[in-house]
């Protein structure tokens, strides 16, 4: 600092959720599906496929992935203050392009995918890289509450848009209606919270140590273990020449898949299986919607308590169980569908585990790979996540279409049995997997 005092270090969470926040709106995308989807016949504005709307989100989400890797490598040439502030201007212009011009499939393509999803992709490593370098003693906590926001941040957008403030029914800016004058609001509240968050976004003075923490020495024949602490630094080539890069890519993969797969469809199936047991279609949507928010804050809860939870068990067994519970669950969640009570306790056990992805993956991969690449070799990492939410939404996607517009819930059971078994080798290669050594 200017004066010489090392600024709190909390200052830095505090922005690290208020950027989250706005980069989880991707999260929100079930609550337009119902809308997009709706077929001009009956009524609709945009007459979307199941499969064109999962496309939107699935874009959003591949782009954000492979641009973490550009955002990883400009982190050290512009800051972080900067980087952050270019996402959020960037993940601002591209909702509020979507609110005044996102009529077709290919716009909101676009707009809210392609853009959107570069904004996210270039603020969303730098809470963490910062974090992971004021936190060396609180790895797993920090970027569990660093990234939490992003879990929090879809249960406000999703309930200010329904059932709180019902924008998505209400507004109707410049005659645009509510998908797009939602996108049109979202994207301004954005562009200046993300523009607010980044102010404290600065890397610790150099040497910087905790207060009370003294830092374990680097590994060695004596001291192993300290290739597990994040003391032993690889650049992303010598990363990426290890098994356990591999291990680590593919585990977040099948992970990801299960919870992006329920994000883009969990309005849409709780619809089918609550009218199938007998709800009205107004009665199954507004407990969709609750089950959808309820993901979003156990999701952001899963990120801080996962990470916490790995400081003291391992980053190892904690990836472990995470996968291994969410398999089961996705096993079994489409019984889970017939009922409100069992709908919503479902999707808060599958968001609670997939928020423990955000927190566990960037902390195994500081371990790893150490701190001081974590931004970029992260981001590497990362691509499994986009990859994933191409592959988990267009599954569900795919085979909703294939009912060709029918309610039958029944269209669900394979993609979800497919993500269950997928979380399930997950947990498999976790176990097999240990910390890298450097040759």
């Amino acid at each position: 600092m200017a004066d010489g005092k090392t600024m709190n270090r909390w200052y830095v969470v505090i922005g690290a959720i208020l950027i989250q926040l706005c980069l989880g709106a991707i999260y929100a995308w079930s609550v337009f599906t119902p809308k997009l989807t709706l077929s001009v016949e009956q009524g609709g504005t945009y007459g979307f496929s199941a499969t064109q709307a999962a496309w939107v989100f699935s874009i959003g989400l591949l782009v954000f992935s492979v641009v973490m890797i550009l955002s990883g490598r400009m982190l050290a040439v512009t800051g972080p203050r900067k980087l952050a502030s270019i996402g959020g201007v960037v993940l601002g212009a591209g909702y509020i392009l979507g609110g005044l011009f996102g009529s077709s499939f290919l716009t909101q393509l676009v707009f809210i995918g392609i853009i959107g999803g570069a904004g996210i992709g270039l603020a969303y490593v730098v809470p963490i890289a910062v974090g992971v370098k004021w936190f060396p003693d609180k790895k797993g906590m920090v970027t569990g509450l660093a990234v939490a926001g992003f879990g929090f941040g879809a249960t406000i957008w999703v309930k200010s848009a329904g059932s709180w403030f019902g924008l998505i029914e209400s507004l109707n800016f410049f005659g645009l209606g509510g998908v797009q004058s939602v996108f049109l609001l979202y994207g301004v509240i954005f562009l200046i919270a993300v523009l607010v968050g980044s102010i404290v976004m600065i890397d610790p003075p150099e040497g910087y140590v905790p207060e009370g923490w003294t830092p374990p020495a680097p590994a060695s024949s004596e001291n192993p273990g300290g290739a597990a602490l994040g003391m032993t630094e690889f650049t992303s080539g010598e990363m990426m020449e290890t098994p356990q890069f591999y291990m680590t890519w593919v585990t977040f993969l099948f992970s990801a898949i299960a919870g992006l797969m329920v994000i883009y469809c969990i309005k849409l199936f709780g619809i089918d299986a609550l009218k199938a047991a007998g709800m009205t279609a107004a009665g199954a949507s507004a407990a969709a919607g609750t089950a959808m928010a309820l993901y979003a804050i156990f999701n952001g809860l899963g990120r801080i308590i996962w990470g916490t939870v790995s400081d003291k068990i391992g980053r190892k067994m904690s990836i472990f169980l995470m996968c291994l519970f969410q398999g089961i669950i996705m096993l079994l969640f489409y019984k889970m569908g017939g009922t409100v009570i069992t709908l919503i306790v479902g999707a808060c056990i599958i968001g609670f585990n997939f928020g423990g992805n955000f927190a566990l993956f960037p902390a195994v991969t500081a371990d790893y790979f150490g701190n001081k690449n974590v931004g970029l070799n992260y981001g590497f990492i990362f691509v499994s996540y986009g990859i994933a939410g191409v592959i988990g939404p267009q599954i569900a996607g795919y085979f909703k279409d294939a009912a060709k517009g029918g309610g039958d819930p029944s269209v669900w059971v394979t993609p979800f049995i497919i993500a269950g078994v997928a979380c399930l080798l997950g947990a498999a290669v976790t176990l097999m997997s240990k910390p890298p050594k450097k040759l």
